[in-house]
């Protein structure tokens, strides 16, 4: 497994979209970034590897997986998006230098309502 596959694996907190006033960027998030680069020429080879992590990760792990895969197969995202809006599990979140806890499921809600 890709290191930036590992590290989203084992995610502590989402941190998507927000700016970076309080701090460097996290590493989960650096991971993203550099797979979310890599999605348009390894799409297909990335997709079982984040509909895995969907299934298995950290819930804040599945956050970021759900998003990539959104970006490599939007249909694919969204059906991970449902999926884990039956998910119940606690996620905490940075939204630039705020720090919250929601749920899988709200969190899922809210990414299929945008």
């Amino acid at each position: 497994m890709d290191p930036p596959l590992r590290k989203l694996a084992s995610a502590d907190v989402g941190a998507l979209g927000g700016g970076r006033f309080a701090g460097p960027i996290l590493p989960e998030t650096a991971a993203c970034d550099a797979l979310s680069d890599a999605a348009g020429s390894r799409g297909p080879e990335l997709r079982p590897a984040l509909e895995r992590l969907v299934a298995t990760a950290t819930p804040a792990g599945k956050v970021y997986a759900a998003v990539l895969l959104g970006r490599v197969d939007p249909a694919a995202g969204r059906a991970a998006w449902h999926r884990l809006a039956r998910d119940r599990s606690p996620v905490d979140t940075f939204t630039g230098c705020v720090k919250s806890r929601t749920t899988l499921a709200d969190y899922a809600r809210n990414a299929l309502a945008a």
